[in-house]
């Protein structure tokens, strides 16, 4: 019986090793509405638009504000390049409630307007809303749950 005990508690130690050590790592969708359509307002999902943030430092332009090269969210900015909106998703960089720092442009495109500049921090949050994370939270947790019982 306490063998049983032993393993459940592993087991549910390394399911929360495993999602904590996941936190570090964000996934984000990485595209524009320029080139590429299925990138618009209303994201054609693929996993070819998926990028690993980790992956990728912050953009020259912000480097200078983030001592930390490591992505703490995803974004979904909306760009007026003259005349025609455009929808930018990539990965965030810099502190999640400081928007306004972290969802600036280059500053070298002078022309280019940001109209709206959306932040989160769950993996592909930058995409179409979907109930398909809350499932797969939902369902792990009642797995884990009908373990440890």
């Amino acid at each position: 019986m306490k063998m049983v005990s032993s393993v459940k508690l592993i087991l549910a130690f390394t399911v929360l090793a495993t999602l904590a050590c996941r936190g570090y790592a964000i996934k984000c969708y990485q595209c524009d509405s320029l080139t590429n359509s299925k990138c618009g307002k209303d994201l054609k999902s693929n996993d070819d638009l998926i990028l690993d943030c980790t992956r990728i430092a912050p953009p020259r332009f912000l480097q200078n504000f983030f001592p930390v090269h490591n992505a703490t969210g995803c974004m979904k900015q909306t760009i007026d390049v003259p005349g025609n909106p455009q929808i930018v998703r990539s990965c965030y960089f810099g502190d999640i409630n400081d928007k306004k720092t972290g969802c600036q442009t280059d500053t070298s495109l002078t022309t280019n307007k940001l109209l709206s500049c959306e932040v989160c921090t769950k993996d592909e949050c930058n995409g179409s809303s979907s109930l398909a994370p809350i499932a797969g939270v939902i369902l792990l947790f009642f797995g884990v749950a009908c373990l440890l019982a």
